[in-house]
């Protein structure tokens, strides 16, 4: 099997800042409220004419010149992604044809703030049995558009962006190991009702407000922490290492104290993990693409560096990839 590594990122994030300060005027919460329970100051709105192929786009650009590699070369493009620009085609097909990445297959995958984890590995077993060279793996979201901004709870949450990488075969290093997980028993902590078959839209259904994210915060929070902590283990673990020996975690940006609570039971000192989520908030699976893409852009990644990537969403879903730079 060959091995496969990361080649080139890419990253976008839309002009717009909403601030917490904004949120302020619009629902009864305030920046101290804010700050203090989920690190967040603030975060990225999509512009009226963006959707999330277009995010997705400007992104994969970016990783596309940064692989010094055309669109033509790349064999297959995953998205993912929970807020596609429609049902259906897929958000992929969508960026293939605006990219113009003729030769590559293209498909969507659902798997909310896990989903670029998701996506890389299974990229990675395309490319190490030798059916396709080049992957383009996106995670791109515009959570603007499904939230709630009338529920202080969780429009405090959330913001939009996309994140690129191009995957190919390395000489050393490279994805060492990947390990996934699901439980579909607690999907109703996490979920939008409205909108699919279950629950067609209606004006009801507009009126009750259901086709916006609902969340039972305070026991996704336990669950995320406990998973993301085993997810890591287990994948540090299968790589043949320790957790000492990770240079760099970089983590789903939902909530600092998640995220801090997680570290703490790895034994990970603060200055090992990766935190943009004061600036961006949660971007569902755009979150972990964009940190990646910022923390190799600010020299944060050295080669040979160890990197953990680490996330947990609705479904529910986590996973964890190991990375040697």
């Amino acid at each position: 099997m060959k091995k496969v590594g990361i080649i080139g990122t890419g990253e976008y994030l839309p002009k717009k800042v909403l601030t917490n300060a904004a949120l302020e005027k619009m629902v009864d919460t305030s920046d101290e409220w804010i700050t203090t329970r989920t690190g967040i100051k603030e975060r990225r709105m999509r512009a009226k004419n963006e959707a999330t192929s277009d995010l997705a786009c400007k992104a994969a650009k970016q990783a596309l010149e940064d692989a010094r590699l055309k669109p033509q070369d790349i064999d297959l493009i995953i998205v993912a992604t929970i807020t596609p620009d429609m049902p259906f085609p897929s958000v992929a097909c969508l960026l293939q044809n605006a990219l113009g990445a003729t030769r590559a297959v293209c498909f969507d995958i659902s798997a909310a703030c896990a989903g670029f984890v998701y996506a890389i590995s299974i990229a990675r077993q395309f490319i190490s049995r030798g059916a396709y060279k080049f992957a383009l793996v996106v995670g791109a979201e515009t959570l603007s558009t499904v939230t709630d901004w009338q529920d202080r709870n969780t429009c405090v949450l959330f913001g939009d962006g996309a994140g690129a990488v191009v995957l190919g075969e390395v000489k050393s290093g490279g994805i060492l190991s990947a390990y996934l997980g699901s439980d579909g028993s607690k999907k109703d902590l996490l979920y939008i009702p409205a909108g699919g078959s279950r629950m067609p839209s209606t004006h009801q259904t507009v009126d009750e407000r259901l086709h916006y994210i609902k969340m039972q915060g305070n026991e996704l929070f336990k669950l995320a922490v406990t998973l993301m902590a085993e997810a890591a283990q287990v994948a540090i673990k299968e790589a043949g290492l320790e957790c000492k020996d990770v240079d760099l975690v970089i983590p789903h940006q939902a909530n600092i104290r998640i995220i801090l609570a997680m570290a703490k039971k790895l034994k990970l000192p603060r200055e090992k993990i990766y935190l943009n989520i004061e600036k961006y908030g949660n971007m569902s699976s755009a979150s972990t693409a964009t940190a990646l893409c910022e923390a190799v852009k600010e020299g944060r990644v050295k080669k040979g560096d160890i990197v953990l990537l680490d996330a947990f969403g609705a479904g529910l879903v986590w996973g964890a990839c190991i990375i040697k730079w």
